[in-house]
């Protein structure tokens, strides 16, 4: 099991799942609490279920549920990811935590570095947009699904350079609260990033339908 994909739903729900199709046969589907509710809409069927039912989520007979308390210190989309990390998954794709309230927002984006520290990899997938956490590193960016790509510094800085892209770049820093790694776009074919210092959350946005 340890190279399975799990998915992983929040409570909030999108008027086009469509954008998750491609892993309707690829991966076990958890539910974080209220995002039992929007599994069937999105065409999956739930394997787990982990949360206390705050945001409306009803524990489905038959499958695995864990019942956690309302007062906790971690929120339901943390637990259903410790619980598949418990069980062997290492591919760890959040969905359902966008758009809604922006505390859970902010902490579901956090994760991401913690799933990556676990030796996992990690993304937030919307309607529109794919966030992950990488570390320095060279990475191979392409434009099958994404009209752009930003690197936003998870540190107080970092060191980037870009090949292949609308803007370019040759060890340039990015620095958090600046808007310089912000809104690049795909040229004719793939991007080249080199993160030479610093951890940066990509997001890749304007999916192409």
């Amino acid at each position: 099991m340890g190279n399975q994909t799990a998915l992983i739903f929040g409570a909030v729900g999108y008027p086009d799942w469509s954008f998750l199709a491609p892993l309707r046969a690829a991966a076990a589907v958890f539910c974080a609490d209220g995002g039992v509710n929007h599994v069937q809409a999105a065409g999956f069927s739930p394997d787990y279920y982990i949360g206390d039912g705050d945001s409306g989520g009803v524990p489905p007979a038959g499958i695995p549920a864990v019942q956690l308390p309302v007062h906790k210190d971690l929120t339901d989309l943390q637990a259903a990811w410790e619980q598949a990390f418990s069980l062997g998954f290492r591919k760890i794709l959040l969905t359902g935590c966008t758009g809604g309230r922006q505390d859970h927002f902010l902490a579901a984006v956090q994760l991401l570095e913690v799933i990556s520290a676990r030796g996992c990899t990690g993304a937030i997938l919307d309607p529109d947009n794919e966030i992950t956490w990488l570390p320095p590193g060279e990475y191979r960016l392409t434009p099958d699904a994404f009209r752009f790509f930003s690197l936003l510094p998870a540190d107080s800085r970092a060191v980037v350079s870009i090949r292949g892209a609308e803007y370019e770049a040759a060890r340039s820093i990015l620095r958090r609260g600046d808007s310089l790694g912000v809104s690049n776009a795909f040229l004719d074919g793939p991007a080249r990033v080199q993160i030479h210092e610093g951890p940066c959350y990509l997001v890749r946005s304007g999916r192409i339908r």
